[in-house]
């Protein structure tokens, strides 16, 4: 997410800023403004899991995971992104696109824009790398193949809303600050079930801070719900948050929502490592 900047008086600019910066240290909004990752979560138990090591168990979600993102292929969806700027409690600017994922006859993937009012956003300005995060990082995986690139540290057992999960805090190894990959930073909870991913709460990396471009990224919450009885697909995703840019902080709020789940063509299937996937079993 990019800053917009706005041309001032070379006599006032330093003034405005200042107040600006002002505003917001008093600002009781910009202080409490949060993504609220511990939402109906109850109490972390360190204890370590019973009957699997922590190495089996991330190489056993991992490979959980795989599968899922290769059945997300075949779903259709709809995909709702509201993004919006604040000042105190007023929105003073908004974006909002919905849009259809679908595919075409010959099985390609489209997407197709059902609703997108005026964009009204003055303060920040969306890149591509927004987009990309709505439609591949904000519902995070990660599978055996993304592995090496993370750190990845056992937390505990936790339970959260109805479900029982493992909790793993996740860090990549290596980011290019310079703009290169994205990667996911912060905490994943994995149902103790199913071992797929029900809830994760971070950010993505890098932020971009440099003279001529600055993008960054706020920190976000989102949430799954199983799909056909087996597979845990995003389904909302908030994010709440300030944005501290050069000049100023923009107070930033994203919604987004994934609905209407369907699986694609009556004789589809999913197809993991060559071996047919039946009722969410995991390939020899």
């Amino acid at each position: 997410m990019r800053h917009l900047r706005v041309t001032l008086h070379a006599c006032a600019t330093n003034f405005v800023l200042k107040m600006v910066a002002l505003a917001i240290l008093l600002s009781p909004l910009a202080l409490t403004a949060q993504t609220n990752c511990e939402a109906g979560d109850g109490p972390l138990n360190s204890a370590p899991p019973q009957s699997i090591s922590v190495p089996d168990l991330i190489q056993k979600f991992a490979a959980r995971e795989a599968i899922f993102k290769e059945a997300r292929n075949h779903y259709t969806y709809t995909q709702d992104v509201i993004v919006e700027t604040l000042d105190g409690d007023t929105v003073d600017g908004k974006f909002r696109e919905t849009t259809d994922v679908l595919y075409d006859d010959e099985g390609k993937r489209i997407e197709n824009v059902t609703y997108a009012p005026m964009n009204t956003l003055t303060r920040v300005m969306l890149t591509k790398e927004d987009f990309d995060d709505f439609r591949n990082h904000l519902p995070f995986v990660l599978t055996t193949e993304d592995l090496p690139l993370y750190n990845i540290l056992y937390a505990g057992q936790q339970h959260v809303d109805e479900l029982d999960t493992y909790v793993f805090d996740v860090a990549p190894k290596k980011v290019d600050k310079n703009g290169g990959p994205r990667f996911f930073q912060g905490r994943i909870w994995v149902d103790n079930r199913d071992f797929q991913i029900v809830k994760t709460c971070g950010k993505n990396v890098p932020d971009i801070h440099k003279k001529d471009k600055e993008n960054l990224s706020p920190k976000f919450v989102t949430y799954r719900e199983q799909i056909d009885g087996q597979y845990w697909f995003p389904t909302y995703t908030r994010a709440d948050d300030i944005l501290h840019f050069k000049d100023n902080d923009v107070h930033i709020r994203e919604t987004l929502r994934y609905t209407n789940y369907k699986r694609f063509g009556v004789r589809t299937k999913i197809i993991y490592n060559g071996q047919p996937i039946k009722n969410g079993s995991e390939p020899k």
